[in-house]
């Protein structure tokens, strides 16, 4: 009997969607027989302390200088990836991610953050690793930084990335529209009605999901509970407040004598519920955050989307039709409502979303890299 293939999976805790994209792809590799490890880049290749310093830096600046961080994405996407302007950035951790490779062994690499894949580049650049090497994207778009010729094969969410790949020099041929893996739960459909059960909901009027990403302060989530307290008309609000207790207690604070119309919730495990139960997302555009939508057949309204990565994601979710944008409380409320009361407006956004949803990404690239499929596991009868 063959050994099980041995991959490794590089990724980065700067934010919970590379490290979410891991886990999923992980658990499908497992499925499909492969023996699959995780390993975040920053922590446990180039250092901890480093790490930690950098993240405190990032999140900082996304709270307090959020367009510094819009800037700095953008002079990224200027900048090619052999510039001496990064100052050895790409390079993170080379010397010690050779070492891991030669102790491990694997068969295959797949990267889900531009760190670890520039530098498992320069390895096979410098001939110190032939190492197979796929890139699997966690946002709507082409990024100069997550682009190198030494990876042998990328899966991106969606077509129109191929062209821009294409634009950059990357053949076609090396590039899968796979879409963006989310968890094997959401390749099986919920019932609503069970699922607002479950949940504590009336059966009857719209329910609204409210999410900030795994760090919920960030973004316009407060603004959009704030905005929702005044409207008067019937809906429910579950309300995902992400990490943090004290942002979810602010919250629950807020929504004191409206417990029974907004529910507030710290981080949950429990997305592919809470998307069941909803009729609307109103969400900032993370990326797996919109593929998890689009995977639980939710039309979403975006709000409060950070500068970079957000923002491209927000107008890859504009243009395919699958999300109303509001840039204002004003807005947010109108985007919010519209659906409801023009039924045209939100079975459009459901035939686009099924139009462009691919819940089974995980799976597809795990069958293209290994030529076996993912098993999926089917529902307790």
């Amino acid at each position: 009997m063959a050994a099980a293939p041995r991959v490794l999976i590089l990724t980065a805790s700067y934010g919970w969607g590379h490290h979410r994209v891991a886990q999923v792809l992980a658990a499908a590799f497992r499925r499909a027989g492969a023996e699959a490890s995780v390993v975040d880049h920053f922590r446990e290749v180039v250092h901890p302390l480093f790490d930690s310093a950098s993240r405190l830096v990032y999140y900082w600046i996304l709270r307090n200088a959020p367009g510094l961080w819009g800037a700095a994405y953008w002079l990224g996407d200027q900048i090619p990836t052999t510039s001496r302007l990064l100052l050895g950035v790409n390079r993170l951790g080379v010397r010690k991610l050779g070492q891991l490779l030669e102790a491990t062994h694997p068969d295959l690499v797949v990267t889900v953050h531009a760190t670890p894949a520039a530098a498992l580049c320069e390895l096979r650049r410098t001939g110190r690793s032939q190492i197979p090497h796929a890139t699997v994207f966690t946002d709507f778009v082409a990024h100069t930084q997550w682009i190198f010729e030494e990876v042998d094969q990328y899966f991106v969410p969606a077509a129109e990335i191929v062209n821009d790949l294409a634009a950059r020099g990357i053949p076609q041929e090396r590039v899968a529209v796979s879409g963006l893996p989310v968890g094997e739960e959401f390749t099986r459909p919920l019932d609503k009605a069970a699922a607002r059960l479950a949940l504590g909901l009336s059966p009857r009027g719209p329910v609204l999901l409210l999410m900030g990403g795994g760090q919920g302060s960030l973004g316009g989530l407060e603004t959009a509970v704030r905005a929702l307290l005044g409207v008067d008309r019937p809906f429910q609000a579950l309300v995902v407040a992400g990490r943090g207790e004290r942002f979810a207690d602010r919250l629950r604070q807020l929504c004191r004598g409206r417990e029974g119309q907004f529910r507030v919730f710290g981080y949950t495990e429990s997305v592919h519920q809470f998307m069941a139960a909803a009729d609307l997302l109103v969400t900032k555009a993370g990326g797996v955050t919109l593929a998890e939508a689009m995977a639980a057949d939710l039309p979403m309204v975006c709000f409060g989307s950070l500068p970079g990565q957000e923002a491209r994601n927000e107008r890859f979710a504009t243009r395919a039709g699958i999300a109303l944008l509001a840039r204002s409380p004003a807005d947010l409320l109108e985007a919010i409502f519209r659906p409801f009361d023009d039924p045209p407006v939100l079975k459009s956004l459901r035939d686009n979303i099924r139009r462009v949803r691919r819940p089974r990404a995980a799976e597809a690239v795990v069958e293209a890299l290994l030529g076996r499929p993912a098993r999926i596991a089917k529902i307790a009868s």
